[in-house]
């Protein structure tokens, strides 16, 4: 049977979703995509399509500023409640949807998956992050990735993945972990350990720092620790797990390199997405 979905704003991403989408057994239908190209049956209201319409997808994260949609390839602005509003009773699949906004669509009756639990979708994503934090590594430094220090913050997903492509490319790999299973992960795979309790006593080493830790762990006492020649890319969500004014008042180059995915690899990570909205419409 043929799906109807309305894709509604989001990057990159979902205007090559939207275009993948098209290419199978769906109607596609979209709404603030205006500046994009041509793709699916652009619609100039989303009441015009939204009785025939079976799911909605739109932007990850869906908001920015916490109050409007991520439309940046529209002319307009859609407030979230207003899309709550006409989207009533519906799916939703999007992404890091806060309590907040948890708690509106249930006032509307709107279905909310989020894209950004699902545990597939975020192993993958991981890919991506990574390509892209070395792409950064390599714009921003000065030294060739092989032979330098890097020290990774957090052995999560993120931070394996990380690991193990700095790794490939022989770099001195460093990971930093609290849990004694974490360090005996690390030390099995071939990688130098750092426990949390010994960070300050290292910091001075490294050539380039990876945070993927969503807490403040470079303080400003940890960062007097820090080289003014090291690179620190931060990938945590916001507000990330630097003092960003700190690290620039010591003149330490640092980066907050948020939504890797949808900047580097759009297209890969819409397949990803694609992967994920196939078993969701197949239950």
């Amino acid at each position: 049977m043929v799906q109807n979905i309305l894709v509604i704003g989001g990057d990159l991403r979902l205007v090559y979703l939207s275009k993948i989408l098209a290419k199978e057994n769906y109607n596609i239908y979209t709404y603030g995509l205006e500046k994009s190209e041509d793709i699916g049956n652009k619609s100039n209201s989303i009441e015009e399509v939204i009785n025939k319409i079976d799911i909605v997808i739109t932007s990850i994260p869906l908001s920015k500023d916490g109050n409007n949609v991520y439309m940046p390839y529209s002319f307009y602005e859609l407030s979230i409640e207003e899309l709550f509003k006409k989207i009533e009773n519906k799916i939703l699949i999007s992404g890091n949807i806060n309590n907040e906004i948890k708690s509106m669509a249930e006032k509307y009756n709107v279905n909310i998956i989020d894209l950004m639990k699902n545990e597939e979708l975020t192993i993958y994503n991981t890919i991506a992050t990574a390509e892209g934090t070395i792409k950064i590594a390599i714009e921003e430094t000065n030294k060739t990735i092989y032979n330098s220090k890097v020290l990774i913050l957090g052995f999560g997903r993120v931070g394996k993945t990380l690991a193990d492509r700095f790794y490939g490319m022989k770099a001195n790999v460093y990971c930093e972990a609290r849990k004694d299973e974490d360090i005996a992960w690390i030390n099995t795979y071939g990688y130098d350990s750092v426990n949390l309790n010994d960070l300050e006593n290292c910091l001075s080493e490294f050539d380039i720092i990876i945070n993927t830790i969503p807490i403040k762990v470079l303080d400003e006492k940890r960062l007097k620790k820090i080289n003014t020649k090291c690179l620190i890319i931060d990938l945590a969500s916001n507000p990330g797990g630097i003092d960003f004014e700190k690290a620039n008042e010591y003149g330490i180059k640092n980066i907050h390199a948020l939504a890797l995915p949808g900047k580097v690899a759009p297209y890969t990570s819409a397949e990803f997405i694609k992967k994920i909205i196939d078993k969701i419409m197949k239950n």
